[in-house]
This record gives structure tokens, sequence and C-alpha cells, in this order.
């Protein structure tokens, strides 16, 4: 009989002699399949699995805690090719700006919605069925069209997003950030479906105002110092009031509100198996009581019939 050969070799590499050990499962493992540990070297297969059995680390509201702002990112990245679509293909807005309530001519014009409007001439907006105008108005601005003014309004609203998303995306984690974002910009296109139905708005505002309101909720959740936050708040609120004049407060108003009470409910929800529960509840909640008051305002315009 031949003698057993003492040669140990990798068990993932099984032609590369070696003589070093994983300290987890003890297989022997060559300097390619070497992982540092606290004490030896780890094969990837334990490394792997001790990364599994890792707890993963949480923000406050139970989100996962990430390091690079993703969502921020590619939110202006949305805006922004929203900007230039509009630059090439100017009916882009007329086709999917916020229009709560207007009225298509037999011309093809736009006009402002009247009672009782003339028998050839059609609804058009969220009005006409169009509901997809609720979200899709918040990632439009003012068009070229407008000058210096419509490019400032991007600009203006990129950078407020750029620097309140790289805070408050890390405090609440991506998944709760856009639920925040996309519900703050329901809610301030359906204020001003309420308020100013025939008024068409577009631009992010209303969801930058909600992403405001949760930066003050969660900062006063997790004992911030609140000077710094103050004076934020106070020229934000300082600016709704100025929009009153310049825009549509009702949009600001809308993204405010709905965007701190997605907040409150992150924020508080209780920290233990019914967290995800509570607040994907609220938020459901919120949800459907947007769209209960859509409606009625949809049914009151058009008579009770809503056009298909």
């Amino acid at each position: 009989m031949e003698p057993e050969s003492a040669v140990t070799t990798c068990y993932r590499h099984p032609r590369v002699e070696c003589h070093v050990r994983c300290v987890r499962c003890e297989r022997y493992i060559c300097p390619d399949c070497m992982r540092e540990a606290a004490v030896g070297h780890q094969c990837p297969d334990c490394v792997r699995e001790g990364a599994r059995s890792m707890r993963q680390a949480r923000t406050l509201v139970g989100g996962r805690v990430s390091a690079v702002p993703v969502v921020t990112y590619a939110l202006i990245a949305l805006n922004v090719l929203a900007y230039l679509a509009e630059v090439v293909r100017p009916e882009v807005v007329d086709r999917f700006a916020m229009v709560g309530a207007g009225l298509l001519g037999p011309d093809g014009g736009h006009y402002v919605w009247t009672r009782p409007y003339p028998a050839d001439f059609s609804p058009e907006g969220v009005a006409g069925g169009e509901w997809y105008r609720l979200l899709t108005g918040a990632f439009l601005h003012l068009p070229p069209t407008e000058g210096t003014f419509g490019v400032l309004h991007v600009l203006m609203n990129m950078a407020m997003l750029w620097n309140l998303g790289r805070v408050v995306e890390p405090m609440l984690g991506r998944v709760h950030y856009v639920a925040l974002y996309v519900l703050s910009a329901l809610g301030g296109s359906v204020l001003v479906l309420l308020l100013a139905p025939s008024d068409p708005t577009v631009g992010a505002s209303g969801a930058l105002f909600g992403v405001g309101a949760a930066f003050y909720v969660v900062s006063r959740r997790v004992g911030a110092d609140m000077r710094g936050v103050n004076r934020y708040m106070t020229g934000l609120l300082l600016w709704l009031v100025v929009s009153a004049y310049f825009t549509s407060w009702q949009g600001h108003l809308g993204g405010l509100l709905t965007g701190a009470l997605v907040a409150l409910a992150f924020a508080w929800a209780p920290r233990d198996g019914r967290r995800v529960l509570v607040q994907a509840g609220a938020c459901a909640g919120l949800v459907v009581l947007l769209a209960v008051l859509a409606v009625a305002k949809v049914s009151q315009l058009t008579g009770g019939g809503i056009p298909q």
C-alpha cells in the first residue's frame, strides 16, 4: 500500500497546498480564502454565515441603516430628467401637471373649470379621471417657457432636497423615506384639489415640506439639540407664508401636514413586533383618507359622476 499523503489542501481549491485552518469550522484554507477575524482567520462560508446571524442595525423608526442616501440621489435624478423632458417636449407639462379640474375645449385648448360647462367641453385633469396627476405633478417644475424663474424653481427645490434628504433618509431608512416622500407629495396634491382645483400646479415642494416636517418630528423624538432644527423650521414656515403670494401654498401646507402625520406614526410606533404593522396601517389609513377626499371632491365637481 502507498503511504497516505500528508499534504493538506484548501477545501475550496484542492490543488492549492495550505496549512492554515478556519478557526470556526477547522477546514484548511489557502491565502485567497483567508478572511481576517478577531482571532486567526475564517473561511468565506463561515464569514457569510456569521453575517447572516448578526443583528442588522436599525434606525429609530425601524428602517435599515444606510450610509449612502441612494433614494435622495434617485429622486433628484428623476426630477432633473423630468425637467429635461419638459425642455424637449413642452407638452409634458400639460399632460402630467397637477390639474385638479380643467376643461378641454373642442379646439384642443385648456380652459378653467366652470359650472355648468358647455356640452362640447370635456373635463380634464383629475376631474377627467387622470388620477396619476396627483403624483406626477410632484416631479415636474415650472417649464423653461417661464424663463429664469422656471430654472430657479427646479434648482431651488433640488438644493433643498439635497440638503434635507441627506439628513432625513439616514434617520428613517430607505423604505420609510420613500413612503414619507410619496405620501407627502400626494397630501399636497389632494389639498390643492380640495381648495384650488382649477389651479395647475407643479413642483416637489409639497413632498419637501413633508420631509422638513419629518426632520422636526424625528429630531424631537431622538432628543436632538433643537436650536438648529428650530431655526430651520422657522425658515421653512416663513417660506410657507411667502409662497402664499408666489406659488401654491395649498400644496406646501398639505405636504407639511401629511409629512408630520407620517413621521409621528413612524417615530412613536411601539418598538416591538407590532411596529411594522402600526406603521403600515397608519400609511394605509392615510392613503384611504386622501383617496376618499379626492373622490368626494371630484364627485362634487362633476355633479356626482366621475368621468371614465
